[in-house]
């Protein structure tokens, strides 16, 4: 273990640590305030050697006040509200201030504005627009605008996690941007949370940024969050982690089941980005459930699937639905982890559907169709996931398993991570059958580890964690030297 200085920092060593079954003990002494990991997959026997059995990280004080605080009524004034603008198709009028995008633009500024008030200079938000130039499904130029509040981490503020809702809406026809079109569902549900979570989280303080944006453009071909992406990527933020939040609004499908305790969390595999020859290596050596999206969608299991949130997150192996898409396309786009949050059964009859009446019946993406309850538990999801990364380490980078020798041990290394806070490392690993990690191992502040556990046999992972026990997501290893 590398010894600390005088004022209790630990000193930044590369020193090689070599662990074996009988040093586990001594190694977790190094990080006695951290708590277990992932729960345990039940599919898979557990892995031998070294280590502890992987468990949940439960929340805290802060984060549990936090949840506390997001309100249902609230959340559904906000849906009842951009509801009532009629239409929000990206077409329809930007300068009505009563019915269209940009009268709901005004006034998602204006509430974010007011949430923004009350953060002491911490959260900013701004009108992003450009022109979109003729393109698929935009017959005209046409601006495009998303609200982006910012809230600007204190220590790492370049690190950032983005949640977003997408506010534009449209009926059966794409291209109709007259009749009415509510979107209470799709999306002003997203938006909802979007803009509760900004009020919950402005007062609070946070290591690295977040961004909750309300972005436009999306029924249109993700037009909104395009944009924002490349913004992030221009201005070189370090975006680890980012989530849509897309027809969250209702826990009854189509055929009147109910499934008011689940919500689907999509993330993709191997990226579609990489090029053959990198998907190749990477299956290879296994990890093509490994991505940094599934590694997303794995922390987002470890820290809101409790009671805490009220909410058992499904996470679906795919980027998203069959002929469907949505904003977080666009991050993956530029190689970021992301993820959809999306409801368990979708209720098709009531989405993208002109207002009307039919033998009684009334057809519509409306309010009366949401389950405000079922907002409120998702919004606490998306509140217990960002808060948890955002207080957090960030996830390690350039970690490498050592593959130029024949050995039944296993080498590790990392880049060590800047974080004032950052207390050390943790070791996990998983049967190569597991969904979720296994084994958890405790490795002091190195950036180098020795493992007397076959490489060939298990996956491996590391994560960063800090001195409070938080800990980041799992960074997996690439092969290398």
């Amino acid at each position: 273990m590398d010894r600390h200085t005088g004022h209790g920092r630990p000193t930044r060593s590369t020193r090689r640590t070599f662990l074996t079954a009988s040093a586990a003990a001594t190694a977790a002494t190094v990080a006695a305030t951290v708590a277990a990991g992932p729960a345990a997959a039940e599919e898979a026997v557990v892995p031998p050697g070294p280590g502890h059995p992987a468990k949940p990280q439960q929340p805290g004080r802060e984060l549990t006040a936090l949840l506390r605080e997001v309100d249902r009524a609230r959340i559904e004034a906000t849906v009842r509200r951009l509801a009532a603008f009629g239409t929000r198709h990206t077409l329809s009028s930007q300068d009505d201030p009563v019915r269209g995008i940009g009268a709901a633009r005004d006034w998602i500024y204006e509430q974010l504005s007011g949430y923004a008030a009350a953060s002491g200079g911490r959260m900013t938000v701004e009108l992003q627009s450009y022109v979109q130039q003729p393109a698929t499904r935009i017959p005209t130029p046409t601006r495009i605008t998303n609200v982006v509040a910012t809230l600007r981490g204190d220590s790492s503020p370049n690190r950032v996690y983005v949640i977003t809702g997408h506010y534009d809406s449209r009926a059966t026809d794409v291209m109709d941007a007259v009749s009415d079109a509510p979107g209470a569902d799709d999306d002003a549900s997203g938006v909802a949370v979007v803009l509760e979570l900004a009020r919950v989280l402005a007062t609070r303080r946070t290591e690295a940024t977040i961004v909750l944006a309300a972005v436009a453009g999306e029924e249109q071909n993700l037009y909104g969050s395009t944009y924002l992406a490349k913004q992030l990527k221009a201005a070189g933020a370090d975006v680890q982690g980012m989530f849509s939040n897309d027809i969250i609004g209702s826990s009854t499908a189509d055929d009147g089941t109910r499934d008011p305790r689940s919500v689907r969390l999509f993330a993709e595999g191997v990226p579609t980005a990489e090029t053959s020859s990198e998907a190749s290596t990477r299956q290879s050596v296994g990890g093509e459930n490994d991505s940094p999206s599934r590694q997303l969608a794995r922390f987002v299991t470890d820290v809101a699937d409790n009671g805490a949130t009220g909410m058992r997150v499904r996470v679906i192996y795919r980027r998203d639905r069959y002929l469907r898409g949505s904003d977080h396309i666009s991050f993956l786009r530029e190689g970021w982890p992301a993820g959809r949050f999306t409801e368990p059964a979708e209720d098709f009859a009531h989405q993208h559907q002109d207002v009307r009446v039919v033998d009684g019946v009334q057809y519509g993406d409306l309010p009366e169709f949401c389950d405000f309850d079922y907002i409120t538990r998702v919004a606490r999801v998306n509140g217990a996931t960002l808060w948890s990364l955002a207080q957090a380490p960030g996830t390690p980078k350039r970690v490498t398993v050592v593959t130029t020798n024949l050995t039944n041990d296993t080498t590790l290394r990392w880049q060590r991570g800047d974080e004032p806070d950052l207390a050390g490392y943790e070791v996990v690993w998983r049967e190569t059958t597991a969904a979720d990690w296994q084994k958890v191992l405790a490795v002091g502040d190195v950036t180098e580890v020795t493992i007397a556990l076959s490489k060939d046999n298990v996956f491996f992972g590391v994560r960063a964690v800090d001195r409070d026990g938080q800990r980041s997501p799992v960074a997996f290893p690439k092969p290398g030297s």
